[in-house]
Order: structure tokens, then sequence, then C-alpha cells
């Protein structure tokens, strides 16, 4: 007997594109991720608070910014291994395409100049930032480093994610002012609003299940890593 050709729609095809749709997702919201935060360098205007200390060490160490957030993030990501966090490949990934996307974007797009248009690269940017959070987050592979930081130290101290995250942040906003960051109302806009965006976005690329079981690459908690700012 000949076996019948799988018509379309039958399990394996529809975990296929539901993969699929899921890595899209992953790595287009972590180049978008990238391309934002540089839209946000170029507008001079304040910087996300993990961003103020990655350029106050490129100022200091010479390197690109993209470079430092790589390296940055692989030192945070060691942090996990006594706090038992469990990387995904959106972690990993995370690391190596977000500082590759910020340098590739830093190197066409140039700084802002006038008022207009520095306000219009710092909201696109942080528009932008929120899109990109809910795109790869919505995938499910697994949270950022630096999210996976504050839900590990919560797990571990009892603390609350927002105060853990509002004193982490506070430290890195800090230390990389002192550095030579950039701190302005671009920071506090993106401080107040990005979490009411990600919770908008995360709802617009929500990825649903396929009726035939799920396709688990990394398992990830979106809503505690991103949306408890």
């Amino acid at each position: 007997m000949t076996r019948k050709p799988r018509q379309p729609g039958q399990p394996g095809q529809l975990r296929q594109g539901h993969l699929a749709r899921r890595l899209i997702q992953l790595y287009g919201g972590l180049v978008l991720y990238g391309a934002s935060s540089a839209l946000l360098v170029r507008s001079g205007l304040g910087l996300e608070p993990w961003n103020v200390l990655h350029q106050g060490l490129a100022e200091h160490t010479g390197l690109s910014m993209g470079l430092v957030l790589t390296v940055v993030g692989a030192v945070v990501l060691l942090l996990w291994i006594p706090l038992r966090q469990r990387p995904g490949l959106g972690t990993v990934s995370n690391v190596l395409v977000i500082g590759a996307a910020m340098d590739a974007t830093l190197s066409v797009v140039p700084d802002a100049h006038g008022w207009t248009p520095r306000i219009t690269a710092m909201v696109a940017g942080i528009v932008l930032n929120g899109a990109a959070t809910g795109l790869y987050i919505a995938a499910r592979f697994g949270p950022g480093p630096r999210d996976g930081l504050m839900t590990g130290l919560n797990q571990r101290t009892g603390l609350s994610v927002r105060l853990v995250r509002t004193a982490v942040e506070i430290t890195v906003v800090v230390t990389g002012f002192a550095l030579g960051g950039t701190v302005g109302v671009g920071t506090l806009l993106y401080a107040v609003s990005i979490g009411p965006l990600a919770q908008v976005f995360l709802r617009v690329f929500a990825v649903p299940s396929t009726p035939y079981g799920r396709t688990v690459v990394a398992a990830g908690r979106p809503r505690r890593a991103i949306l408890r700012r």
C-alpha cells in the first residue's frame, strides 16, 4: 500500500508553522530591540537604564556600545548560575543579537540635530522598543539575561520583582551616569511607558498554542520577566 501524503493542517505541519512563527518573532524582536535602542542613543535625550551603563562603559573602554552590551549580558548570564536560573534559546540569542543590531543601526543612523528630529527619534525608539519587547517575549523562548536576573533575585531573596528591578536599575543608572552615560527625559519617559507598551504589544503578538500540543524549545514566563516593572 502506498502512503497518502500529509494534508496541510495536519499536526506536524502545524507544529512547524507554529515554531517558525515563534522563531521569526524572537529574532525580529531582538533585531528591532537593538535598532530601537540605537535610536535612543542618536536622540541624545536619555537612554534605557541598562544602556546608560553600557554607554558609560563604552566611553571608558573604547569598545562599541553593542559590544559592551553583549559582554555585560554574558556576565549577567553567568550570575544565573548561583541563582539557579535556566537559560533558553531566547536568553542566549538576546546576548548575541541585540548588541550586533545596535551597532549595525548606529553605523548607518547619524546623530539627530534639532529638537524635532531628536524628539522624533526618542519617541520612535521607545515605542519600537515596546513593540520589540512584545515580539520576543511573546515568542516564549525564555527571558533576557537582565530580566532573568531580576526574577532569580526575586526567588532567592523573597523580595518583589518590582522592588528588585527598581533597586538594580537605579544602581545601573547611577553607575552609568557616573561613567558618562546619558540620562535625560528619554530615560524617564522610557521608565514610565515601557511597561504599558509591553503589555499592549504582548497581546498584539501573542502566539496561540497549537491544537496538537505545544512545541517547547525553552520555557519562559514573560509576564514575570518584564511586566512588573
